[in-house]
C-alpha cells in the first residue's frame, strides 16, 4: 500500500467516523494515525447501552398503559356495582309496591311502582356505562408498548441487513 492509498484510506475512515458521530455513535481518536474511528467493542457497548435504555423506556410505557387500563376497569366495575345496588333498590320498591297494592286499592302502590321503574332505569343506564368502561380496558395488554418494541426490532433488523 502506498502513501497515496494510505492517505485515501485515512480520509475515507475519517469520513465514516464523522458520519457515525453525526448519527449519534461514539468516535475515538486513534493516537497512531490521528484518524477518528470507533472500535467494534465500543460500538457493541454503545448498542447494548442504547438497547438497554430503549427496553427500560418500553417497560415504563407498558406500566403506564396498564395503569390506565386498570383504572378504566376499576371505574367500570364500580359502575356495575352501582347498577346492582340500584337494581336491589328497585326490587325493594317493587316489593313495597306489591304490598301497598294489596293494602290499598290505588294510590300508594302506583307511586311505588313509578319509583321502582325509575330506579331500574337508572340501573340500566349505569350498567351500560359500566360495560362501555370495561370494554375500553380490555384486553389488558400494553398495546402501545408492544407496537413500540416491534417497531424497534424492525429498525434493528433493517440496520443489520444494510
Amino acid at each position: 500500500m502506498t502513501d497515496a492509498d494510505g492517505g485515501t484510506r485515512q480520509a475515507s475512515v475519517a469520513q465514516l467516523a464523522a458520519r457515525h458521530e453525526q448519527a449519534g455513535g461514539v468516535a475515538v481518536t486513534d493516537v497512531d494515525s490521528g484518524t477518528r474511528q470507533a472500535s467494534v467493542a465500543q460500538l457493541v457497548s454503545t448498542a447494548v447501552e442504547q438497547m438497554s435504555r430503549l427496553f427500560r423506556d418500553e417497560l415504563r410505557l407498558a406500566q403506564a398503559e396498564l395503569a390506565q387500563k386498570g383504572k378504566k376497569a376499576g371505574i367500570g366495575a364500580g359502575l356495575f356495582g352501582g347498577a346492582g345496588l340500584f337494581a336491589l333498590y328497585g326490587l325493594g320498591c317493587l316489593v313495597a309496591a306489591a304490598v301497598l297494592g294489596l293494602a290499598t286499592v290505588m294510590d300508594g302502590w302506583l307511586a311505588a311502582l313509578a319509583v321502582g321503574g325509575a330506579l331500574f332505569a337508572v340501573a340500566g343506564i349505569a350498567a351500560l356505562a359500566g360495560r362501555r368502561e370495561v370494554g375500553q380496558a380490555t384486553p389488558p395488554v400494553p398495546e402501545q408498548a408492544i407496537d413500540g418494541v416491534r417497531a424497534d426490532a424492525r429498525t434493528v433488523r433493517e440496520g443489520i441487513h444494510r
